[in-house]
């Protein structure tokens, strides 16, 4: 496995990162940590500065991130903000990008990621990998994500020391939209995987016994998991802040699942109750609240509450 701490200095690219949400800002941090030079570019322009006082070189515009990097990085909220980004005003698209690398971490369509790598590439050379993550804003700042992705070979080896800086594991799965069909596979688990934690330590709360306690009632038994032993203490607890993902990312990838798999005439009845919990969940707690706020949607109101 390529290590990024040990590429030579001579050799190393330049990068860029575009996109300092709950995601990009940790991840941008580790690859300046890394010692890589780094790029930024954020439309809240103030996000930026704390990345610079670490080092990074702040950019204007998306096109100036492109134009003083081999290889950007960029993760945001959907499809049309990855767009904007590289075909708005100044994006990425009006640079030249003979050479370079576009390596999208956002979660967007499979066939929007087909659709857009082939408009960049015919409007300025740039090759594209799209490369979603799993491991929210913990792995992020942990270094821990697994990012799955889909691209050329050579392109994925020529970006995997630096992706390592951010993530644990980073693995090739096929052609370009690839790396987006495996993150909705992972969406499946994991939406899936909140619904039920909620629905076990529910019933746990309700039925008088120690909800705090299942992670270490259930390890090494078939029901253990990285979810378990993570979502259900934050669910207990309250712990929401910093959240590890907004409801409404898990429910656009959730819509996301539904869409392709009726393209493919796969049934996916789990995955679909969960996105409709998340739409509840949404309705109940807003787009912004942390997805495991899911958990509050079975609380219930006290007899004395009710009006």
């Amino acid at each position: 496995m390529a290590d990024a701490s040990k590429t030579n200095p001579q050799d190393a690219a330049k990068l860029g990162y575009l996109g300092l949400g709950l995601m990009g800002t940790p991840m941008s941090r580790r690859l300046l940590k890394a010692g890589h030079q780094v790029t930024v570019w954020n439309r809240s322009q103030g996000k930026m500065a704390p990345l610079v006082e670490a080092g990074a070189i702040a950019a204007a515009t998306p096109r100036d991130v492109m134009a003083s990097s081999d290889i950007v990085f960029m993760c945001v909220t959907d499809a049309a903000a990855v767009e904007e980004v590289i075909f708005g005003r100044e994006g990425l698209s009006s640079a030249p990008g003979a050479g370079k690398l576009v390596v999208d971490f956002s979660s967007i369509h499979p066939d929007a990621a087909r659709d857009l790598a082939t408009r960049l590439n015919d409007a300025n050379r740039a090759g594209w990998i799209d490369a979603p993550v799993s491991g929210g804003t913990k792995g992020a700042e942990e270094g821990t994500l697994a990012i799955m992705a889909g691209g050329e070979a050579a392109d994925i080896e020529r970006v995997r020391p630096y992706v390592l800086s951010m993530a644990r594991r980073f693995t090739h799965m096929g052609p370009t939209g690839a790396g987006q069909t495996t993150k909705l596979c992972n969406q499946v688990i994991v939406g899936c995987a909140m619904a039920v934690l909620a629905e076990a330590t529910r019933l746990a709360v309700n039925a008088g016994i120690d909800a705090d306690r299942l992670p270490e009632a259930l390890a090494g038994g078939f029901a253990d998991s990285i979810p378990l032993q993570l979502f259900v203490p934050r669910m207990v607890q309250g712990i929401h802040s910093p959240p590890l993902g907004h409801i409404a990312t898990m429910l656009k990838d959730l819509d996301t699942v539904a869409d392709v798999a009726q393209a493919k005439s796969t049934p996916v009845p789990m995955a679909s109750l969960a996105g409709q919990l998340f739409r509840l969940a949404k309705a109940a707690r807003g787009a912004e609240a942390d997805a495991l706020e899911i958990y509050k949607l079975s609380a219930g109101v006290k007899p004395s509450e009710a009006s």
